[in-house]
């Protein structure tokens, strides 16, 4: 199923990927839309495909066209009659041929995000795309892990390696005491 994937890229949540219609979707101009009503937050957001996501879209096309029964909705069940309701199965046959234990649905919308601030994309168009609407709740999906915490010291180190001249501390010793006019 090609929602993975896009679960993956965006975030999305499974009811916006497994509702998600033709109606939606311009493959010329590479955009998904969901419309205010849609989401979880009630809010409209607008992706634009990627060279990946734009195959997907247009692979779920052709495959419509060849079929004789023909759905609005874009990722459908095995049939191709009407959207996927239901597909833990599935999910759960994936994780255990990846090898990878159970896993949930939704940690592709962590891993999006994760993803996406690696990227460098500004946190707030990530949080944009993937439909967090607070600060507080894009933040419980934005882990940051040992390997953050370590390209955090190397960024750091070369930009102050780069700012060699400047000296960032205190220069002297103070003798009088703060405050006073001949200190100022």
């Amino acid at each position: 199923m090609y929602g993975f994937l896009v679960a993956l890229t965006v975030g999305w949540r499974v009811s916006e990927i497994s509702n998600l219609t033709w109606a939606q979707v311009d493959l010329g101009q590479g955009i998904v839309r969901l419309e205010a009503g849609e989401t979880k937050n009630d809010e409209g957001r607008t992706i634009y495909l990627d060279e990946e996501l734009r195959e997907i879209f247009s692979t779920e096309w052709e495959l419509r066209k060849k079929r004789k029964t023909l759905t609005p909705y874009v990722f459908t069940n095995k049939n191709g009659a009407d959207k996927i309701r239901d597909f833990r199965k599935v999910w759960r046959s994936a994780c255990s041929e990846a090898g990878i234990g159970k896993r949930l649905f939704h940690d592709f919308r962590r891993t999006a995000i994760r993803n996406m601030v690696r990227a460098g994309i500004p946190e707030r168009v990530a949080m944009m795309v993937s439909g967090h609407k607070t600060r507080s709740v894009f933040e419980r999906y934005n882990i940051v892990s040992d390997t953050d915490l370590r390209l955090a010291a190397q960024k750091q180190e070369e930009y102050l390696k780069s700012q060699m001249g400047t000296f960032s501390g205190t220069i002297g010793v103070f003798s009088k005491r703060l405050g006073s006019r001949e200190n100022l």
